[in-house]
């Protein structure tokens, strides 16, 4: 076998292997989605269960309003939990899409420098200048998008911190309001 075709048939694996891995990260998200949309559908229903029995034994106007303030608390306790069980299966899928795309780079940035180094080996004389010109490019490329994809992952994480940290304090709001609204609801009776 030619060096040609090995490095073709280096270069098709390599290919071959990145979108095994593409798609092994796709199906994982797909099927951590799927599980929790089952999860919560079976949740939901168990919950709406409770919720018509509790219904059905109330006698007074009172017993209505703590039964609804329970049922939009569970609700809003369940769609906040579901959005954080949401975000973070689409944040790890992103993330490991990420580390595929940087190895991939990586790699590429590498191949590129070989082949140059390659030929300079049969170049003709004073080339070198003009390849060591295209190495430089390269290098200072791949410093260049290293440094972005540090600082997207520095934005990722604070986007991430802030998601987590909103959705918490939302809950909690969401809550307080209806401690409130209870104790409102019971002093005016």
């Amino acid at each position: 076998m030619t060096t040609a075709q090995q490095q073709y048939t280096s270069f098709a694996t390599e290919q071959v292997e990145t979108a095994l891995r593409f798609a092994r990260i796709s199906l994982d998200s797909i099927d951590r989605l799927a599980k929790l949309q089952v999860e919560t559908a079976k949740t939901i229903l168990e919950e709406n269960a409770k919720t018509l029995k509790q219904l059905s034994t109330i006698k007074d106007v009172q017993e209505a309003l703590a039964a609804r303030q329970k049922i939009s608390e569970a609700a809003i306790e369940q769609a906040t939990a579901y959005s954080r069980n949401l975000y973070e299966i689409s944040s790890q899928a992103q993330n490991e899409f990420s580390k595929l795309v940087d190895e991939r780079n990586v790699d590429f940035n590498k191949n590129v420098v070989s082949g140059l180094d390659r030929f300079v080996k049969n170049a003709p004389a004073g080339a070198d200048a003009a390849v060591a010109a295209v190495k430089s490019t390269v290098q200072a490329t791949a410093a260049a998008v290293d440094s972005m994809t540090k600082a997207a992952k520095q934005v990722a994480e604070f986007a991430d911190a802030s998601v987590k940290a909103a959705s918490t304090a939302t809950a909690d709001a969401v809550k307080t309001a209806a401690k409130k609204a209870s104790a409102t609801n019971g002093s005016s009776n």
